[in-house]
C-alpha cells in the first residue's frame, strides 16, 4: 500500500467486519494503488480510505435484508457495491457501470478479491430490467429527484432504495417528494449510521418502492 495509507488495518474493521476485514485491507490497497493509478481515487482521498470510504459504505449494509439482491447503480471503483459484497456474503451485488476504464477495473477487483457474490455489469441504469431487484444502491451519483427516476424502477415492489448522501440529504428529500410520489415511493426516511462509532456518521436516504415504481409486482421478503 503507498506510503499515505495505513498498512495496518484499523482496529474497527476487525471489530465491525472480522470475518472481512483481510479481503476489505486488500480492496483499500487496489484502491491506493490501481485506484488512483486509473484516476477512480484522488490521491488526497487515499488518507482518508478507510474512514470516508471503506467504513461509511460498509455500514449501509445494516439497512439490507438477508439474501437481498442489490444493484449499486453507478458503481465508480466499488463503493459501494464491492464493499457491501466484501461483508455481506449472502447478497447478491451487481456491480453497474457504464465506463470501460471504471468496468475493466471492477472486473480485475473482483477477480482479485474471490467475490463469487458480485458481478459486473456494463450497462446504465435506464437500460436494466424493471422490477429486478430487492435493494438498488448509489453514492454521490446524482441529485435524489433525478435518482429516484434511475433507481426505484429497478426495485421490486416493496423493494428499496438506498441512496447515500451528505448534509444536503434533508433539503434534497424535501425537494424531491412530488417525483417520489409520483414514482410510486410508499415510505421515505433518512438514517444516520454509525454515529458512536464512525468520525463522520453515513447519511442515508431509504426509499420503500411502490408497484407504480417497477410497473409489476415481484416477490420479495417482508422488512
Amino acid at each position: 500500500m503507498t506510503e499515505h495509507v495505513s498498512r495496518e488495518t484499523p482496529p474497527l474493521v476487525e471489530k465491525l467486519f472480522p470475518r472481512a476485514a483481510d479481503r476489505l485491507a486488500a480492496y483499500a490497497e487496489l484502491l491506493a494503488t490501481e485506484g488512483t493509478v486509473r484516476g477512480l481515487i484522488g490521491p488526497r482521498e487515499v488518507p482518508r480510505l478507510w474512514d470516508r470510504h471503506l467504513l461509511n459504505c460498509a455500514v449501509l449494509e445494516r439497512l439490507i435484508p438477508e439474501e437481498s439482491t442489490v444493484a449499486d447503480i453507478g458503481t465508480g471503483a466499488g463503493l459501494p457495491g464491492i464493499v457491501l459484497a466484501l461483508v455481506r456474503p449472502d447478497l447478491q451485488v451487481s456491480l453497474v457501470e457504464p465506463l470501460l476504464r471504471r468496468i475493466t477495473f471492477l472486473q480485475e477487483a473482483v477477480e482479485q478479491l474471490d467475490l463469487g457474490n458480485a458481478t459486473v455489469v456494463r450497462s446504465r441504469a435506464e437500460d436494466l430490467p424493471r422490477a429486478s431487484y430487492d435493494v438498488v444502491t448509489s453514492r454521490a451519483v446524482a441529485p435524489l429527484g433525478k435518482l429516484a427516476g434511475w433507481c426505484l424502477p429497478l426495485c421490486a415492489e416493496g423493494g428499496l432504495m438506498l441512496a447515500m448522501k451528505g448534509s444536503s440529504a434533508e433539503e434534497e428529500l424535501d425537494a424531491s417528494e412530488h417525483e417520489l410520489e409520483s414514482l410510486g415511493a410508499e415510505v421515505w426516511h433518512i438514517h444516520q449510521l454509525g454515529v458512536d462509532e464512525l468520525a463522520q456518521p453515513t447519511t442515508v436516504v431509504s426509499i420503500v418502492a411502490g408497484r407504480a415504481a417497477g410497473g409489476s409486482r415481484h416477490g420479495r421478503r417482508g422488512r
